[in-house]
């Protein structure tokens, strides 16, 4: 299946638009997440921390769930694939992994942190509010360096000469720099 031109392009604008506000929210979390770590007030630990949790609850997961797709369908649908170069697959698998820890390390961590904090205790673990953070923005800014920078180059499926129409092509693709 290939996408036709209007449609690559307005699924690559939802794909970098989710991506890049998945990103954000990550750079986000993180500010309210070392806010409330550091703050000695316990209305700005419970802002903070509440903040993080309607953002975790409410706009995280879809995100994920949108860049992940848009990828996938992507990748499927363009010259790209998923599996023929290595800066693809690598951001697909990473995409997946950090969805899987956003829906079952992250939000959890977010709301039992709020759950403490609520109850008018003070902030059980500061790694509930900074670890998931520090490691999803450190992901997607290096998915967004391989996404520009495409290195590695191909993979082994990837090296195989590609059918046009019945025959194989004879030259191998130009390397694109």
């Amino acid at each position: 299946m290939r996408l036709n031109r209007p449609a690559r392009r307005a699924l690559l604008v939802v794909h970098v638009v989710a991506s890049a506000g998945w990103l954000g929210l990550s750079l986000g979390l993180l500010a309210l997440g070392a806010t409330a770590a550091t703050t000695a007030s316990p209305g700005a630990l419970e802002a903070g921390v509440r903040a993080m949790q309607i953002f975790a609850d409410r706009l995280l997961l879809p995100l994920a769930l949108l860049t992940l797709l848009s990828g996938v369908v992507l990748a499927l649908g363009t010259p790209w694939g998923l599996a023929r170069h290595r800066w693809v697959f690598t951001k697909f698998w990473l995409t997946l992994a950090t969805t899987a820890a956003t829906a079952f390390v992250l939000r959890p961590a977010v709301d039992s942190a709020a759950e403490a904090v609520a109850a008018g205790g003070p902030l059980p673990d500061t790694g509930d509010v900074l670890f998931g953070p520090v490691v999803s923005l450190s992901s997607y800014v290096f998915m967004t360096v391989i996404s520009l920078l495409k290195p590695w180059g191909p993979t082994r499926r990837g090296r195989r000469p590609r059918t046009t129409a019945g025959t194989r092509e004879s030259a191998p693709r130009p390397a694109r720099s």
